[in-house]
């Protein structure tokens, strides 16, 4: 028989009293087993929008995250062992419910953020849920997880991003490989956590460094597929700007901001390296960020294509530059503290400050090209002017925007040292002819005209 919306609301409010006498971790396992029949009856009603009511919500803070139903009746608390016991049998409930519509609002029953003192227990057990869904390779608990990390405020993105970094690369040793092997099965839930770590990594400090093996894991994932980071972008409807809480609808702008940062961030903390007497983490992490670098851009060079698809080419920024303000903004204080490292020769320094300079005009020059960062060379201007003086920076800053047409070998020989610049701004050296063979566009590109003699330099940090 179909119990109507109002039948259903009266079963979930006359539940509390046979849920009072029952353990916590049975009456907690009774709320999921009805929570479930409550969603999956509001669904096949029609009930729009399908919104679980606040009844139910309060059922939920009081048996499933036990928060005090007033001050004066004491929460009750679950052991180690009934809280392994409840992760489980969420996961299992997850794991055979079918529809994804009824998952995603129990999901968000569950663990949707309220503004009030259960949304602590709510991030603790979320956490714990998500690393036991890695663990065990729950993927429609991943898949629900990806969609609250777009719903919800960065700052709790970020504590969530936290729990999974401290699980899989910190506390268990060798444990790596589990959180790596989810790219294939939960792509959803790899782009987010991409954009959830590089926000809460922004080499500000050696704690907001990225450990070697997050960074090793990430530029694995954009090598073995580019599109990956685009991957929440391809998959949501835009509708006007993102809400400014909520993460990046990719993680580019924070992977470009590793990258740059990167060469000075690091050699800040050589010092501490060669007081340990190993530098091996040191220079893996520089091929590792130099690598990382060529795939950003390469990700760049796939939009024109993927933008046009969705009718957004030209008209949608997925590089803002508020972001490449504040990243100038930090790189004018790293490199004005340069000079005063005294544990690094100011021969390496400078090495270190242009091939920093280089990143970004790199990825200035890679974004503005296809379209992913729009804005005119005067705000360039106006937010790189306390930088100091780079050849190739100075090029993109003064500079057309150069096309390319090749995305899987983008031209990286280009080095502003070179005895015979190729730019045409040059006046001594004025522009090559382009070969006849480049004259035509590639078909693959009908839309952007093909420019020779621009390559941009791409140098691993030592």
């Amino acid at each position: 028989m179909k119990i109507s919306p109002l039948d259903n609301l009266v079963l979930m409010g006359d539940i509390r009293q046979s849920l009072l006498p029952r353990d916590v971790l049975s009456a907690a396992k009774e709320l999921l087993y009805h929570l479930d029949i409550y969603i999956c009856n509001m669904v096949q009603s029609g009930r729009q929008p399908p919104q679980v009511d606040s009844k139910t919500l309060e059922l939920i803070e009081e048996f499933i995250l036990h928060a005090p139903k007033d001050r004066n009746t004491p929460g009750r608390r679950m052991s180690a062992l009934q809280e392994l016991q409840l992760l489980e049998i969420m996961c299992s409930c997850f794991q055979e419910q079918s529809r994804d519509t009824v998952r995603q609002l129990m999901f968000s029953a569950l663990f949707s953020l309220q503004g009030n003192q259960a949304d602590e227990s709510r991030m603790a057990l979320l956490g714990k849920l998500v690393s036991m869904a890695v663990a065990v390779g729950r993927i429609p608990i991943l898949e629900c997880t990806a969609t609250w990390l777009q719903r919800t405020h960065r700052v709790f993105c970020v504590r969530l991003a936290q729990v999974l970094v401290d699980d899989y690369c910190s506390m268990v040793p060798g444990s790596v490989p589990t959180l790596q092997n989810i790219h294939s099965t939960s792509p959803r839930f790899c782009c987010q956590f991409i954009t959830a770590v590089t926000t809460l990594y922004d080499l500000t400090s050696e704690e907001l460094t990225p450990p070697i093996e997050l960074l090793q894991m990430i530029a694995s994932w954009i090598q073995d597929d580019p599109r990956l980071v685009l991957i929440t972008f391809l998959n949501s409807p835009l509708s006007g700007s993102q809400p400014i809480s909520s993460l990046d609808v990719t993680p580019l702008g924070g992977l470009v901001r590793w990258c740059v940062k990167a060469p000075l961030a690091f050699r800040r903390d050589k010092k501490v390296a060669l007081s340990s007497g190993s530098t091996e983490n040191h220079q893996d992490a520089g091929l590792l960020f130099s690598a990382l670098h060529l795939s950003v851009l390469q990700v760049f060079m796939l939009l024109p294509n993927i933008l046009n698809e969705k009718g957004l080419f030209g008209r949608l920024a997925l590089l803002q530059l508020e972001s490449l303000a504040a990243l100038t903004s930090d790189l004018s204080r790293l490199l004005d503290q340069a000079d005063k490292h005294t544990h690094t020769s100011s021969e390496d320094m400078h090495t270190l400050s242009q091939l920093t300079l280089d990143r970004l005009a790199q990825a200035l020059q890679v974004a503005m090209a296809n379209r992913a960062l729009l804005c005119s060379r005067e705000d360039l201007r106006a937010i790189c002017s306390r930088l100091p003086h780079n050849n190739l920076l100075q090029l993109v800053l003064s500079g057309p925007v150069m096309y390319y047409n090749n995305i899987h070998t983008p031209p990286l020989a280009f080095s502003p040292h070179a005895a015979h610049s190729p730019i045409a701004a040059h006046p001594a050296h004025p522009a090559h002819t382009p070969l006849a063979t480049h004259a035509a566009p590639h078909p693959q590109y009908p839309g952007q005209p093909f420019m020779t003699g621009m390559p941009f330099p791409f140098r691993p940090s030592h």
